[in-house]
């Protein structure tokens, strides 16, 4: 294989695809970058045998042929050569010369006959969505995944698309994310749940510039088509908790309220809490302001907000992180929060519409 390329093109795809390779593993193939220099361009791929993501640049071929070299070694070295093209060959013992001008490196690659295969996935359930819709959906929902082990498919992000609609829902069993958008699709349901990681990852890869992401559903794995880039990954199997039933049926209590001041309050409240001193705020809902007061050993803290409340007065306990996070994740000026009393979940939705909504549960106040 021998093949010349712009070296910041190169630079920049093997960054990305890198992403995909593993960090820890026994196999020191999938640490590598899969190289394939064929057909007047070079095809790249990272894959830890979960997730994948792969991409094909242009490139000048004088010899096509493949080879597998370690991720870092080679993202290392394109980072710092200082010159406009890079040249990459090996021989029939894998070993790689990479240089440019006067810099050049020779390392030890591995066969591409050792390199697995990446997962490919022939379906017909596919379906075109903005990249920037799915860029917020997943930042605004991505924060409540579970990092427990207990339960794998709860760290993923579920995906149900129906009747032109794409909801994300996100939870940990504690707080709950849920993110709908209108997109153009009226086939099957689809229902899904996507590892976080993945998301993490696919949202990464969109640029400003990148008009749509195609989402191609197989059986076992899915694949998110983005700015030149394809992210292949397995999906989460398991039972993900009905979060239909898990919304309070009745509200007694209704605060319309300013996103960025409540937020902000928050924050003022909490900063006598730590992770030595730790301690959940209390907020009272009543007349026409929010109060919340926070007890630590470090200290006390009060502080208010304004807002319009509807019903009865209420007590209850947070943890202030899961509050804050959610009101941050909101991209309107006013949210409304809907209470059942100090012992039911919270709900924060927008004050018209459906496209948002944060549950969290309450924490027991001391007495």
């Amino acid at each position: 294989m021998k093949l010349v390329c712009n070296t910041s093109v190169l630079s920049t795809a093997c960054q990305n695809v890198q992403r995909a390779a593993s960090t820890k593993s026994v196999l020191p193939t999938i640490e590598g970058i899969y190289i394939n220099a064929k057909d007047g361009g070079v095809e790249l791929c990272g894959y830890d045998l979960e997730f994948g993501i792969k991409t094909r640049i242009e490139a000048d071929i004088e010899r096509e042929g493949a080879v597998v070299i370690n991720a870092r070694t080679i993202c290392d070295i394109l980072r710092h050569l200082p010159f406009e093209y890079v040249t990459i060959e090996n021989d029939e013992r894998n070993n790689c010369r990479i240089y440019g001008g006067d810099t050049s490196y020779t390392i030890s690659g591995i066969s591409a006959a050792e390199y697995p295969e990446i997962p490919s996935v022939n379906s017909q359930l596919s379906v075109n969505v903005k990249s920037a819709s799915i860029r917020d959906m997943v930042r605004q929902t991505i924060f409540s995944v579970s990092t427990d082990d207990s339960k794998l498919v709860h760290r993923g992000i579920k995906f149900e698309i129906e009747n032109n609609i794409m909801t994300l829902i996100a939870l940990d069993g504690r707080r709950l994310a849920l993110r709908r958008e209108n997109v153009d699709y009226s086939g099957d349901k689809m229902s899904f749940v996507v590892p976080a990681k993945t998301m993490s990852e696919v949202t990464k890869l969109i640029t400003d510039e990148a008009g749509e992401v195609q989402v191609i559903l197989g059986q076992r794995h899915i694949i998110f088509i983005v700015d030149g880039y394809s992210v292949v990954s397995r999906l989460l199997d398991g039972e993900f908790l009905d979060y239909r039933s898990a919304l309070p049926k009745n509200k007694t209590t209704t605060v319309r309220i300013k996103t960025k001041n409540f937020a902000d309050s928050i924050e003022r409240a909490s900063l006598v809490v730590t992770e030595k001193f730790k301690s959940p705020l209390k907020f009272i809902f009543d007349d026409s302001s929010v109060k919340i007061t926070s007890t630590t050993a470090l200290g006390t803290a009060s502080d208010r907000t304004d807002a319009v409340i509807e019903g009865s007065r209420v007590e209850i306990g947070f943890n202030y992180r899961y509050l804050t996070e959610a009101l941050r994740a909101c991209d309107t000026d006013e949210v409304l929060i809907e209470l059942s009393g100090p012992l039911s979940p919270i709900c924060i939705v927008p004050t018209s519409g459906d496209s948002f909504l944060y549950l969290i549960l309450p924490v027991k106040l001391g007495a």
